[in-house]
């Protein structure tokens, strides 16, 4: 299949899927409280790792699609998965998982272009000149695949190495292509999708320390050059001989102030009950407390499907059941119940519904409507969690900030509303290639 029949394929797909999600969208903003719902209300996205070979499993795809609103196909991606024999790609696992996020109206983290792991062993042998064809070949034919339909890319990952030295890790790519390979990645990732965001990945970067301080280095310089870097992802795998550093949401900041988005992208603490809880709450409330810090992954649904699985390091058990530290971090996000457990009748509450009130070719108008609940109101907060490629370009009866893709509502004059009644907001939106749905998050009032 062409990529542009491959493309209007996924556009009807969105098109049959678009009154599903609605109504997803719908009962979001009615029901209790998620984990992805809680953090948009905080204009964050919260995701997790999929692998698509348990989609199948409805306990999976059940939690997957009520809890969150991001994904990062967990191998699905990697060279060894995407181009096993040169110039030869294949995407039917990572596009089920793609095809299944868009059908929910979820944001997509792409996970990994450049990475000296999971690479099929005719990399190795290459060449320097070949290497460096052979890089820039594959970035441009996996990301041009996904052109616009991917939130974030780790164009580069792990490239530094342990220890204190800060030096960079041995691999085909630094061994041959010297320090520049890393640029070189983000400036063909640049080139071959404008509109994604270009992330560095790596783990034990979490404090202030020697790896993490070489990374900044990079991105200072990076960043003072004009080389496309937007953002910087720390991996977060905590247990008790590596736990959340002291310095973790300072650590956050810094990189923040060098004028790029911090993401969480491959979160999970090992432990159980109170201090794993707590753990995870320390996480939430350092990102929260960064205004530059997008949002969260943690890596994977459930403790059974875990690389740590071991160590329970994840936010819902074996038999998919919420542990304290999945009620931590609703609460951290300033959520409450959880699913099938909305709030007492009675006290002030609102519910945000979305439709598209036009549509042509380049652009469509969508409406959300406000509706208080069986208390009257003063003031609401909505939001809007965009398609990456999207962008608005007016909006009335509202007063918009932005985090990312991620539109955060507020009333501009129509904030006071009695029990049971409506207002609503409009805005209007440019394609830019996407027809998919945006998705409103919770409700909030006052």
């Amino acid at each position: 299949m062409s990529m542009t029949v491959r493309r209007l394929s996924r556009a009807a797909a969105a098109g049959l899927v678009a009154a599903a999600a609605l109504t997803a969208a719908a009962h979001s903003a009615e029901a209790a409280d998620t984990l992805g719902s809680a953090a948009a209300g905080q204009g964050r996205y919260f995701g997790t790792a999929v692998a698509a070979s348990h989609l199948g499993e409805a306990d999976y795809a059940a939690t997957l699609d009520r809890e969150f609103s991001s994904v990062t196909p967990e191998n699905e991606m990697k060279w060894d998965a995407t181009e096993p024999s040169r110039g030869t790609f294949t995407f039917g696992s990572a596009d089920r998982i793609v095809d299944h996020a868009q059908g929910q109206g979820m944001n997509v983290r792409g996970h990994t272009l450049v990475w000296h792991s999971q690479l099929p062993s005719w990399v190795g042998s290459l060449g320097a000149a070949d290497l460096r064809t052979a890089m820039n070949d594959h970035i441009k034919g996996l990301m041009g695949h996904y052109k616009g339909e991917i939130h974030s890319w780790d164009v580069v990952n792990e490239a530094f190495q342990d220890g204190g030295s800060g030096a960079r890790r041995s691999s085909p790519f630094q061994d041959k292509l010297g320090d520049g390979f890393i640029e070189e990645a983000f400036r063909t990732a640049r080139a071959a999708d404008p509109a994604a965001k270009l992330c560095y990945n790596d783990y034990n970067t979490d404090g202030v320390n020697a790896k993490s301080n070489a990374v900044y280095a990079m991105v200072k310089d990076f960043k003072s050059r004009g080389v496309p870097i937007d953002c910087v992802g720390f991996q977060s795998h905590f247990n008790s001989n590596s736990p959340v550093p002291a310095d973790y949401r300072q650590n956050l900041q810094r990189f923040a102030d060098l004028g790029v988005d911090v993401q969480i992208t491959e979160l999970d603490i090992e432990g159980s009950g109170s201090a794993q809880a707590a753990d995870y709450t320390k996480v939430v409330e350092a990102c929260l407390a960064v205004s530059r810090c997008t949002g969260l992954t943690v890596w994977g649904v459930t403790d059974k499907y875990s690389w740590r699985s071991s160590g329970t390091p994840l936010l819902f058990d074996g038999n998919y059941q919420e542990k304290p530290a999945y009620d931590a971090v609703l609460s951290a996000l300033g959520g409450s119940g959880g699913p099938g457990e909305p709030g007492e009748p009675g006290t002030a509450a609102c519910t945000a519904t979305y439709t598209r009130t036009a549509d042509w070719n380049s652009g469509y108008n969508g409406q959300v409507t406000i509706t208080a609940g069986g208390e009257p109101i003063s003031s609401w907060t909505a939001t809007v969690t965009l398609p990456a490629q999207q962008s608005v370009s007016s909006l009335w009866n509202g007063t918009p900030t932005w985090n990312g893709n991620v539109m955060t509502v507020r009333p501009s004059w129509n904030g006071t509303l009695a029990a049971g009644a409506s207002t609503s907001f409009g805005f209007t939106v440019a394609k830019n290639g996407s027809d998919a749905v945006p998705a409103v998050g919770t409700c909030t009032a006052s």
